[in-house]
């Protein structure tokens, strides 16, 4: 998988580190946080993670407030590749995306730290016409399937697919966004789409069917999201990385009470997606496991994973170093100071609890 832009953009980095680290230095007026999705209604919100909660509540904007600190949201609709062009660029300072992109922007040299998970065991969904013949994963062989490449769907995608002893190459895959996807099915351009919760609207309108959901066949067959920080700005800013920190982690203990739960999906549905999409979404799951902050066993397991499936599917061209990447100081503080040590459960590798 090829980048140009994104190379383009880390030809010019050492050049621009010196200058960044100056900027840095320089009084803090606004925080610039990427989320690889396109936002919805005005002004644009998202939902499906605590990191929504955190920008619909205004969460960040209430915390510095009084500093005189501004938070900038800002949303891509090219998703996950096109936010490591930001982070390349340096207009970033914090990113919420998901785990493929993310490896293949450490596996291009960018300088980030993860800080904590936002929104974990997310699975895929697989939709076709409402009309078609294709019934299971294996009838997708030969026929014209939407895949949003480069995001953190490609790699649960793809090993429903090797579950199935079928590949990319079996099927005639075109990369389209989500909302281009949603179209080219509605309009029966193509025979299928892996895609998520989007696919609830047209299945409500009666024009697809989903013939499976990943998260069915174990959390192995799920994607994970997480909020990174750029290094320069840790550097030069660590205080505020705990605050953002600490913000984020009372947003997911909020999205993570049985109590909110009518709430929350009232809150996420100001992002365009309905009520009921987040009702079915979250369907027999817990909000606490969804919404965890931990960087536990399991979430250190999945970009192992995700970096593993990469490098063999040659989206990658060398292996990509995972533990150093996670910094949980901030959480660990976080979750002290909050006193939640104790509230989310933590997972081992395999998805199963510890102790």
């Amino acid at each position: 998988m090829r980048y140009p832009k994104l190379l383009k953009s880390l030809a010019l980095c050492a050049a621009l580190s010196l200058a960044s680290l100056h900027a840095y230095a320089d009084k803090l007026s606004v925080i610039r946080i990427g989320v690889a999705q396109q936002g919805g209604g005005d002004p644009p919100t998202f939902g499906g993670s605590p990191a929504a909660t955190v920008q619909a509540q205004q969460l960040l904007e209430k915390e510095f407030a009084a500093d005189g600190i501004k938070i900038q949201w800002l949303f891509f609709k090219g998703a996950g590749p096109a936010v490591n062009e930001a982070i390349a660029d340096k207009s970033l300072d914090f990113a919420f995306q998901g785990d493929l992109p993310a490896v293949l922007a450490r596996a291009n040299g960018l300088k980030t730290h993860l800080l904590l998970a936002s929104g974990v065991r997310s699975g895929i969904k697989i939709a076709v016409p409402a009309d078609s013949d294709i019934r299971s994963i294996k009838d997708l062989k030969g026929r014209r399937v939407a895949m949003f490449r480069g995001t953190n769907l490609q790699l649960v995608a793809d090993n429903a697919l090797t579950a199935n002893h079928l590949d990319e190459r079996d099927l005639r895959v075109i990369n389209l966004d989500v909302a281009s996807s949603l179209a080219a099915l509605a309009s029966k351009g193509i025979d299928a789409s892996f895609n998520d919760y989007h696919l609830y609207k047209l299945r409500d309108q009666g024009l697809v069917r989903i013939i499976y959901e990943s998260q069915n066949d174990g959390p192995q067959f799920t994607r994970q999201a997480h909020l990174l920080v750029l290094d320069d700005f840790e550097r030069a800013h660590p205080d505020v990385v705990q605050r953002v920190v600490n913000t984020f982690v009372k947003g997911a203990q909020w999205s993570s009470e049985e109590t909110n739960r009518d709430a929350l999906f009232k809150l996420w549905a100001q992002s365009g997606v309905n009520y009921a999409y987040w009702q079915a979404e979250y369907a027999n799951q817990s909000l606490k496991e969804r919404n965890s902050p931990l960087i536990d066993p399991f979430v250190v397991a999945r970009y192992k994973a995700v970096a593993a499936d990469a490098l063999k599917l040659k989206l990658i061209r060398q292996p990509v170093e995972v533990d150093g990447w996670f910094d949980t100081r901030y959480l660990d503080n976080a979750l002290r100071t909050l006193k939640l040590e104790h509230y989310w459960t933590r997972y081992d590798a395999s998805g199963k609890p510890l102790g």
